[in-house]
């Protein structure tokens, strides 16, 4: 698609190589700006081809904290450089000047249930209002949702229905995102537990508790967090976001359509699904409506070549999007990590799907270069070689944007993994991992255009859990930490000395640019004697059980900070948390960021990761890249 005139912007990209600036020149830029800097093309690096992003609206939050309003918005990936905003309530400004140096603006004194819009002002001109702010009035917005009913399994067996996981995307084109949310049934089961299941149910749902749909995925479709990785995204560029997921006979769309056969019953006596057809369908993102259904690629063929005879390691599915050809989204389906991974690559156009290519590790023309079993509980999309197109990081390997392998470091199979700018004195992206093989190093960092090892620790058994961000500023860049080591790693490896409390997810929360721990439902400050509590959320509950993750966090509205959804306890709603911290950093909305918005997308796969930005936010960091993106 060639972005239509007026809404493509051609902005500076993050650089493959880096220019120093000195902190008093950067210093002396920021007074000359009034507080904002824009980086020269040299600093910033050469414009890369735009990409294709979601048409949003301006996202305004009123967050109330007992004392006043915290009102912030997005700045657009399509804001000019300079622009500015005024704040209105109930149609008059309450700011004196407009705010230039962030995007938030607090509103001391005013009650919970004061209306905001935000105007933009562009070359001194004042533009229209925005739409009205979503009043977070408690500190949080609840979303309705509705549980399906109960069912009973072939043996007797009754059960009921959580909330689960759930991605965002402009299902209707109206500029603002909406929730698609997985329910799981509480019989749901790990590949490697026999037993029935319940159905997996998928809803579409506005932020105001609108349900736009429902879809049944059938009882040939097992519940559990390895089988159903749904993907959110505007793949045609229509303005309005597609639904894509694996599908069998028996799944019913949203418009109570039957793919398939609606009689078929696969499940053998264990509960497992090792027969039968299995198709990837892509789903309307207003409707609901199945608009296209091929052969899941690849397909099961032999069980017991996946690694095991009783349907364990087959059934092990990833998934994500990724801008292949540097423009335009494509969807990612996978299949296996333990011994054999195969990945295919997927257009969505006109209706209709073409596959691009297909990687299969165990194919001869990858055969002997140590692919095979080097996949993880989840993947990450990132454009690891700055060539301007994504590469899928699937573990201890990476697949090149035209489906040949790129490298493998043969270190094998993980949990989790960390792509972004982790060391900003370094040129280029890194990559953490833990590793699960006893015989291997516990946890290491690479870089992520050639997989070169850059420090590793001791190894050390299964180490199940692991993150790297900058949530220290006292050290440069993002520190690491994993469940099998004893001590906060700087970018470098080196000691840093105490831990976290939590190994799990991360977010920025608060008014600086560190990142804060997410656990459970609670995010913390961390401090190197302990840390210090910021928010625990109210009746709320985390999903996957030990995994202890949010329903879903990322920038999904308001400024660059990120929101936090936890379903209710009484699953009932999905509770947003937004931050109530005024910041002095302005940074575009996030999900303009290409490489963290196909993170958001792809959070739900198997073992949920947080995403991560192209670039590096953290303590003493530089003035942010503007993203080069359009809108359809």
């Amino acid at each position: 698609m060639t972005p239509p005139a007026g809404h493509q912007r051609s902005l500076r990209r993050r650089p493959t190589t880096r220019t120093r600036v000195s902190v008093s020149a950067l210093l002396a830029a920021v007074l000359a700006a009034g507080g904002l800097v824009s980086l020269s093309s040299t600093e910033a690096g050469a414009a890369g081809p735009a990409r294709q992003v979601e048409a949003l609206d301006r996202g305004v939050v009123s967050v109330h904290n007992g004392s006043g309003n915290l009102v912030s918005w997005r700045w657009l990936g399509t804001d000019p450089d300079n622009v500015s905003f005024n704040v209105y309530r109930a149609g008059t400004k309450v700011n004196s000047t407009p705010v230039t140096g962030s995007t938030n603006y607090f509103h001391s004194g005013a009650p919970n249930s004061a209306d905001y819009t935000v105007r933009a002002v562009v070359n001194g001109v004042e533009q229209g209002d925005s739409v009205h702010a979503v009043q977070f009035r408690a500190g949080y917005k609840d979303v309705p949702i509705s549980p399906p009913p109960g069912g009973r399994t072939p043996d007797g067996v009754a059960y009921t229905y959580e909330a689960n996981d759930t991605s965002v995307g402009d299902l209707d084109g109206d500029g603002a995102l909406d929730f698609v949310l997985k329910w799981q049934p509480a019989n749901a089961k790990d590949n490697a537990q026999s037993g029935y299941t319940g159905n997996t149910i998928i809803d579409g749902v506005k932020l105001d508790g609108t349900r736009l749909w429902r879809i049944d995925l059938g009882r040939n479709i097992r519940s559990g967090a390895h089988y159903t990785q749904f993907q959110v995204y505007d793949y045609d560029g229509d303005g309005r976001a597609e639904v894509a997921m694996k599908t069998a006979d028996g799944t019913v769309d949203g418009r109570g359509t039957t793919i398939g056969s609606a009689s078929a019953d696969h499940r053998n006596s264990g509960g497992y699904i090792l027969s039968g057809p299995e198709y990837l369908t892509m789903f309307n993102g207003q409707t609901g409506a199945a608009m296209g259904t091929v052969g899941y690629v690849p397909a099961r063929g032999t069980v017991s070549s996946w690694g095991d005879s009783y349907g364990n390691r087959v059934d092990r599915f990833l998934a994500g999007t990724a801008y292949l050809d540097g423009t335009r989204p494509s969807l990612i389906m996978a299949r296996g990590y333990y011994t054999r991974s195969v990945i295919a690559a997927w257009d969505w156009r006109g209706g209709q799907f073409t596959r691009r290519w297909t990687f299969d590790s165990s194919a001869s023309t990858n055969a002997g270069q140590g692919y095979d079993g080097q996949g993880n509980h989840s993947l990450s999309i990132a454009d690891v070689d700055a060539d301007g197109k994504d590469e899928v990081v699937y573990g201890a390997m990476t697949v090149d944007d035209n489906g040949s392998g790129l490298w493998t470091t043969k270190l094998g199979h993980g949990d989790a993994g960390h792509v972004g700018d982790l060391n900003p004195s370094r040129a280029g992206l890194e990559y953490f991992k833990v590793s699960e093989d006893s015989s291997k190093p516990s946890s290491w960092m690479a870089d992520a255009r050639t997989g070169q090892i850059l420090w590793q620790t001791a190894t050390g058994g299964d180490n199940g859990r692991g993150v790297s961000a900058d949530i220290y500023a006292g050290s440069a860049g993002a520190e690491s930490w994993s469940a099998s080591d004893t001590t906060l790693r700087s970018a470098t490896g080196g000691s840093l000395g105490r831990e976290p409390s939590s190994i799990n997810f991360v977010s920025w929360w608060d008014g600086d640019t560190t990142r804060e721990l997410l656990d459970g439902t609670r995010i913390d400050k961390y401090g190197t004697g302990g840390e210090t509590r910021l928010l625990t959320g109210s009746s709320v509950s985390s999903n996957n059980g030990s995994k202890a993750t949010p329903a879903l966090s990322g920038d999904i509205i308001g400024d660059w900070r990120e929101e936090v959804v936890w379903r209710t306890s009484d699953n009932t709603a999905l509770r947003i948390y937004s931050t109530p911290h005024q910041t002095s950093t302005r940074i575009t909305t996030l999900l303009h960021d290409p490489m963290y918005r196909t993170g958001l997308a792809w959070q739900n796969t198997a073992y949920n990761q947080p995403p991560h930005t192209s670039f590096f936010i953290g303590g003493g960091m530089p003035t942010a890249p503007r993203p080069s993106v359009y809108t359809p």
